[in-house]
């Protein structure tokens, strides 16, 4: 795949889940098909019928539920929002599917109970670790880790940044590309080496939300020009 491939379907690996949804409802609204995926159908249904009762007749025939594994297969695209406890499993399940497909990793390694206190993995980062299990036939992009699910389900405009990483810049202008679909601004924050800082930067606005009592923290990027 290269930046000029059109990308018209996203599988959202884990997409049961809260930011797994949300991403889902920006990408239908945007026109793109979603399939949210899950390791048992019947919540990937469930979830499809929740997102459902929010989007027009037209949206809701791009939205579908499948398992992980036919998810991936039907995509262009993948994204993993799982809890970081079932990365390394569900990646190395789901290894020969996303084989030459790009893979957008939200994961965060965070770890209960202390989830205000930056985690770094063996491996630098959870998308560092992602490449290192997928191997090089799967190109794993890093972004979307600071914004809130309950902003991204909202039709509000977002006053947030993301930022993206990934091994070179075709990847990088992919990651943005899909960035900017959710309306979102997107910044190229370079090699997936890069990761770390913004997975970090998760516990810090857990830590900052704990104590202004909110729960949407995000990031911006500031005094450079903007889109």
């Amino acid at each position: 795949m290269s930046i000029e491939t059109e990308i018209n379907t996203i599988a959202i690996i884990g997409g049961t889940g809260k930011e797994g949804k949300g991403l889902a409802y920006r990408w239908v609204k945007a026109g793109y098909k979603v399939i949210i995926g899950s390791r048992n159908m019947e919540k990937a249904q469930i979830a499809v019928a929740e997102l459902a009762e929010k989007l027009t007749d037209q949206e809701q025939k791009l939205l579908s539920g499948d398992e992980n594994g036919a998810a991936v297969r039907q995509s262009q695209l993948a994204v993993l929002t799982v809890p970081y406890q079932f990365h390394k499993d569900i990646l190395s399940s789901l290894k020969n599917d996303l084989a030459g497909k790009y893979l957008i990793d939200v994961t965060v390694p965070l770890v209960p109970p202390k989830v205000s206190t930056v985690q770094v993995p063996e491996e630098g980062s959870a998308a560092l670790q992602a490449q290192m299990l997928l191997g090089e036939e799967t190109t794993v992009i890093s972004a979307f880790q600071n914004i809130s699910f309950g902003l991204l389900l909202s039709d509000e405009k977002i006053e947030c940044d993301v930022l993206v990483c990934g091994k070179n810049v075709e990847a990088r202008e992919i990651g943005q590309k899909m960035v900017r679909a959710t309306g979102l601004t997107a910044w190229d924050a370079g090699p997936l080496e890069n990761s770390i800082v913004a997975e970090g930067f998760t516990s810090v606005l857990i830590r900052i939300n704990k104590q202004a009592g909110t729960k949407n923290a995000g990031i911006q990027i500031t005094n450079v020009p903007r889109d």
